[in-house]
């Protein structure tokens, strides 16, 4: 007897070759994959099409980006005016705020127009820099300077000062037409217009006169007393602006206090701003 082997399934032989064929074609895949990368590295750039040749004059080809840009651009100014023409139909013909009387348009843009304080820049620089006490030390310092230079000078011929009255009484007019007031005085005609060391006719006849008496000498001593009087205006003059200043720097100081208050009087180059507080009770 003769025996017959049985023919495999198709399905099987199909499964088979297809392995087979996987095997084979694996490595020749993996190898033209890194051919094609290194390809590539050499392949020509693919740039964005440029603008042609008959259409240099209108400048650079537009592209999406640059439309997409100038349309936001559009839109958002379209967008504001839309707002604007908004605002103006739904404006109250009666509205008004202080803005519309403190603003100024300059160069095309609302600037508001600050109050200006009744401040000097001396002053200005002074209170940022130094406080209250340090006002107050070098206005008393000023104040006692004052003091000692009056003392000195005593103010006598000085320019400005209210004169003297010095009244004369006499019974018959012929009296006052025959009046002479160095002779009333007893004294020399050189001596009248003096208000201070004016000697009579018999002291100087008796004493001898003291200090100087050449005339530039005088004159030098008179520039001096004239020089004295011009430093002691100016001390009086500082020593005003120092209380003022520490008066202004006074105000602010109280003016950090929470207590409702009202402006009474606006501040000057001359005096501190005066408000009224309200009263409390203390406890």
């Amino acid at each position: 007897m003769t025996s017959r082997t049985q023919a495999p399934p198709l399905g099987a032989v199909r499964s088979s070759l297809r392995t087979r064929l996987c095997c084979a074609v694996s490595r020749p895949v993996a190898m033209s994959a890194a051919f094609r990368k290194a390809a590539k590295s050499r392949q020509r750039q693919h740039r964005e099409r440029a603008q042609p040749a008959c259409r240099k004059k209108l400048g650079l080809l537009e592209k999406k980006q640059d439309y997409r840009l100038r349309a936001q651009d559009y839109h958002k100014k379209q967008n504001a005016l839309r707002a604007l023409q908004k605002k103006a139909l739904d404006k109250n013909p009666d509205e008004f705020y202080f803005k519309m009387i403190r603003t100024q348009l300059k160069d095309g843009v609302h600037v508001i127009q600050q109050p200006k304080d009744e401040v000097t820049p001396e002053q200005m620089k002074l209170m940022k820099t130094q406080d209250l006490k340090y006002v107050e030390m070098k206005r008393v310092a000023e104040a006692k300077k004052i003091e000692r230079l009056k003392s000195e000078l005593h103010l006598l011929d000085v320019e400005g000062k209210q004169p003297n009255k010095h009244m004369f009484f006499f019974d018959t007019k012929k009296e006052v037409q025959e009046f002479d007031i160095a002779t009333h005085l007893n004294t020399v005609p050189e001596l009248v217009d003096r208000v201070y060391n004016r000697p009579t006719i018999e002291t100087l006849q008796k004493e001898t006169v003291k200090g100087a008496t050449d005339p530039a000498h005088l004159k030098k001593l008179d520039q001096q007393r004239k020089n004295q009087y011009d430093l002691l205006k100016q001390r009086i003059e500082r020593e005003k602006s120092m209380f003022v200043i520490a008066q202004k720097i006074q105000t602010r100081k109280d003016l950090l206090d929470k207590t409702h208050k009202v402006k009474v009087k606006k501040e000057t180059t001359n005096g501190p701003a005066i408000y009224k507080f309200k009263f409390q009770r203390k406890r």
